[in-house]
C-alpha cells in the first residue's frame, strides 16, 4: 500500500475540508493508499515528522499549496497534488478545464508526475506569480478585510482596491535590476510570472509556461490613478499590444532585483505577503514534482 500525507488547512472553505477528512481518507484507502491526515503547520517541513512518506496531498487554497511546495521542493523522490478548497485557487487555473477533476479525490493519482519550475524569491519559492507593488498591497489588504464577517470575498477585494488604489498612493520609488540593467524610477508594480494567474484570475502574461525554464517579468511605471484604472483591464487580460510601451515593459531577465530606500516593498508569493527593502527573483535551482488527474496539463490555458 502506497503511503501519502494528507495536509489540510482547517480554515479553508469555511471548514468544509475539516468536516470531510474521514471520507477522503476512505476514498484513498479503497484505492490502495494509506493516507495520514494532519492539519498543516505553516513553517514546518512536513517530512520532518514523517520521514518515511514522500507523497503529499494538500487541501486548501494557494497559500496551503505554496507552503507544501516550499517543504518538498527539490526532493527527487517526493511529489504532491492538491484538492482546491480556497477562494482563489489560482495555481490550478493553469490546468484549464481539468481544474474540476482535482475536486474529486478519486482522480488525483491517475496521471503522470510532472516537474514544475519555481520562482526563487530571496530564498522562498513561488509556483505562479511573485508580485511587488500595488497588486501585492491589495492582496495583503484583502487578507485583513476578509476577517470582517460583514464582507464577502468580493467585498473584501473591492474595499482593498479602494483603500490602496483610490485613497492610497499607487507608485513607489525603487531601483530595479533586470540582470545587469539598472532602472531607477517610480513603479506601480513589478511581477515575475511562472504561471498565468493571480489575484483571482488576472493573467498578465498568458504565454507563461510552468515547465519551460523561462520566467516573464512585467514592470509597470507609476501613472495617475485614472490612467492606471483605464490600463488595468488590458494588463489583467494580458493584452500586451494595447499597453503603452513607455509605461509597461516585459522582460525575460534571469535575475530581477528590487531595492527601496524609503519604505518596505510588499511582495506577494502565491497570495502570501511579506515585507522587505530588497527582493531578488530568479528561476529556482529546485523543481516541484506534481501529479494529478490523467492528462492534466499545467500549460493548458497558455497562449
Amino acid at each position: 500500500m502506497q503511503k501519502a500525507l494528507f495536509l489540510y488547512n482547517p480554515a479553508a472553505g469555511r471548514g468544509r475540508i475539516a468536516r470531510n477528512v474521514g471520507g477522503i481518507v476512505d476514498i484513498f484507502s479503497e484505492n490502495g493508499w494509506e493516507l495520514t491526515p494532519e492539519k498543516i503547520d505553516f513553517g514546518r517541513n512536513p517530512f520532518d515528522a514523517h520521514p518515511d512518506i514522500r507523497m503529499v496531498v494538500a487541501a486548501g487554497g494557494d497559500g496551503t499549496v505554496n507552503e507544501v511546495a516550499n517543504g518538498i521542493a527539490g526532493y527527487a523522490n517526493a511529489a504532491m497534488t492538491c484538492i482546491p478548497i480556497g477562494t482563489g485557487n489560482d495555481f490550478l487555473k493553469n490546468f484549464g478545464a481539468d481544474y474540476e477533476k482535482f475536486l474529486d479525490a478519486e482522480n488525483l493519482w491517475n496521471g503522470e508526475t510532472q516537474a514544475l519550475d519555481l520562482i526563487d524569491c530571496s530564498g522562498r519559492y513561488c509556483l505562479t506569480i511573485a508580485c511587488s507593488g500595488i497588486d501585492a498591497r491589495i492582496a495583503e489588504s484583502v487578507h485583513k478585510f476578509s476577517a470582517n464577517p460583514h464582507l464577502s470575498g468580493r467585498g473584501s477585494y473591492l474595499v482593498s482596491v479602494a483603500a490602496n488604489g483610490i485613497f492610497g498612493r499607487i507608485g513607489r520609488h525603487w531601483t530595479v535590476w533586470l540582470d545587469e540593467e539598472r532602472i531607477e524610477d517610480d513603479f506601480a508594480l513589478v511581477s515575475m510570472c511562472n504561471g498565468r494567474y493571480y489575484g483571482g484570475g488576472s493573467t498578465p502574461v498568458p504565454e507563461a509556461r510552468m515547465n519551460d525554464g523561462v520566467l516573464h517579468t512585467v514592470l509597470v511605471k507609476n501613472i495617475s490613478k485614472l490612467r492606471f484604472a483605464r490600463l488595468f483591464p488590458d494588463y489583467s487580460a494580458g493584452n500586451h499590444e494595447k499597453l503603452p510601451k513607455d509605461v509597461v515593459r516585459f522582460s525575460t531577465a534571469k535575475v530581477v532585483r528590487i531595492h527601496s530606500d524609503d519604505g518596505d516593498i510588499v511582495t506577494c508569493l502565491d497570495g502570501e505577503c511579506s515585507h522587505s527593502h530588497d527582493v531578488t527573483l530568479r528561476l529556482a535551482d529546485k523543481k516541484l514534482n506534481f501529479f494529478g488527474p490523467a492528462g492534466c496539463d499545467p500549460n493548458a490555458t497558455a497562449r
